[in-house]
């Protein structure tokens, strides 16, 4: 009668843990893959005893997963997984089953119980260093199949706003600050709220934080931008961070500059900046701009006017300006006015009124085209996740595809996601 050491389980399971590590470090299809190389970074909280299942499989499954319809939540992405190929799980590093000689795919119960045990600060670092690699060409640009047939709309209407609306010369990199709530999910210490960073002009999310609540979000902008190559760049935030702590934040530590809103916060700042900018339209002919558009069943007219300022006014202040909007029917008269003030630490060299139109105007590609795009394409505000971080994990794996997407040169995120029926294609997209 045979006896079977306890501790051959044991062994056999850190066996396959060294054989991962070692594939990790020789394999080329990994290392080609940035993506798995970052992900690679993030630490495993887990015990190592009963671990079956390498982190990074799970992570890999759960962002490829995420890029297709549907896949929007532990249970859906799961489902994806499961349906995941012999030879792509044996590349990843999927652990395989002695008995059957098949690669297996976590269980679903595995998933959530990962994604609600991560390090999710590691995770966004993660997945939003993989998107600055792209950018800075140390990784290759994703590619997303398209369906054969005419240009979709949403890529015509992004060229032909290029052409009538281009970008004045000049302009900094520019990102928007703002945060979020994931309204349908909640933790132990009440709903998710995450504040996030998203460059202007190519729309790819730069990082992501998770605060108390709105009124947390001041003090997650330093951990926020810290991570980034900010000097020189601009960051637009709303009135909720117009403080003097921020600007100092972003002129001395960063090396950065800001556009900010006066309101009702700042009372003084406001109002000096209001008379400094009371007059007559002549009075202001040379620092004006008007930029005239129309879409979506409306016109708009957005007027700004400048005027210098110094740092008695705001920390690091260069200049405020007024901005009116004005807005009507296409063919009709004007309907609606608004008027707002603001600060920048911008020079009047480094930016004129058509670049602080600009800025101010690239500011809501936060509610466009990441809100938004999370809230309808990929239905956040539906997800009832409460473990944990996976809220917060699958937000990272979202902010991970729009970035896949945009940085593949899609405009419609809806439409590409439609394009990765093929499992292999949706791993294929991020290099795996």
């Amino acid at each position: 009668m045979s006896v079977v050491s306890p501790m051959s389980p044991v062994l056999d399971q850190l066996a396959d843990l060294a054989q991962w590590d070692a594939q990790v470090s020789s394999d080329p299809v990994l290392l080609a893959s940035s993506l798995v190389g970052r992900l690679s970074q993030v630490p495993d909280r887990r015990r190592r005893r009963g671990l079956r299942h390498s982190l990074l499989v799970v992570l890999v499954l759960s962002a490829c997963a995420t890029l297709v319809v549907g896949g929007d939540s532990v249970a859906a992405i799961w489902q994806w997984a499961a349906r995941a190929s012999q030879e792509v799980l044996e590349t990843i590093g999927a652990r395989r089953d002695p008995w059957r000689g098949l690669f297996l795919v976590p269980s679903e119960r595995t998933f959530r119980r990962v994604l609600g045990g991560l390090d999710a600060e590691a995770l966004d670092l993660a997945t939003c260093g993989y998107a600055m690699d792209v950018v800075r060409g140390a990784a290759p640009v994703p590619v997303i199949p398209r369906t054969p047939g005419p240009v979709e709309r949403e890529e015509r209407r992004a060229a032909q706003r290029a052409v009538d609306h281009p970008l004045p010369a000049g302009l900094l990199p520019a990102a928007a600050v703002d945060g979020k709530a994931a309204r349908g999910a909640r933790t132990a210490t009440g709903p998710v709220f995450l504040v996030g960073a998203i460059a202007h002009v190519s729309g790819v999310i730069l990082g992501q934080r998770q605060v108390p609540g709105k009124k947390g979000e001041g003090a997650q902008v330093g951990p926020l931008l810290a991570p980034l190559d900010a000097a020189g760049m601009v960051f637009t935030l709303d009135a909720l961070h117009t403080t003097k702590k921020t600007a100092r934040l972003i002129t001395e530590d960063l090396h950065a500059h800001y556009l900010l809103i006066l309101k009702g916060n700042q009372p003084l700042a406001r109002a000096a900046a209001h008379a400094l900018l009371t007059g007559t339209d002549a009075q202001f002919e040379e620092t004006t701009a008007v930029d005239d558009d129309q879409g979506h069943g409306r016109r708009e007219r957005r007027t700004i006017r400048t005027a210098p300022a110094d740092a008695t006014l705001f920390p690091g202040a260069r200049q405020v300006f007024r901005l009116r909007r004005d807005v009507g029917e296409p063919n009709g008269p004007w309907t609606g006015k608004e008027i707002v003030l603001g600060i920048t630490s911008l020079p009047p060299d480094l930016a004129g009124p058509e670049h602080l139109n600009c800025y101010q105007r690239h500011h809501w590609s936060v509610e466009n085209r990441l809100h938004w795009v999370r809230d309808v394409t990929f239905h956040e505000d539906n997800s009832q996740a409460r473990t944990g971080t996976t809220p917060r994990a699958l937000a990272s794996f979202r902010n991970l595809a729009i970035n896949t997407f945009r940085l593949a040169g899609r405009a419609n995120i809806a439409h590409a996601r439609r394009d990765l029926l093929d499992h292999d294609d949706a791993f294929a997209a991020l290099g795996i």
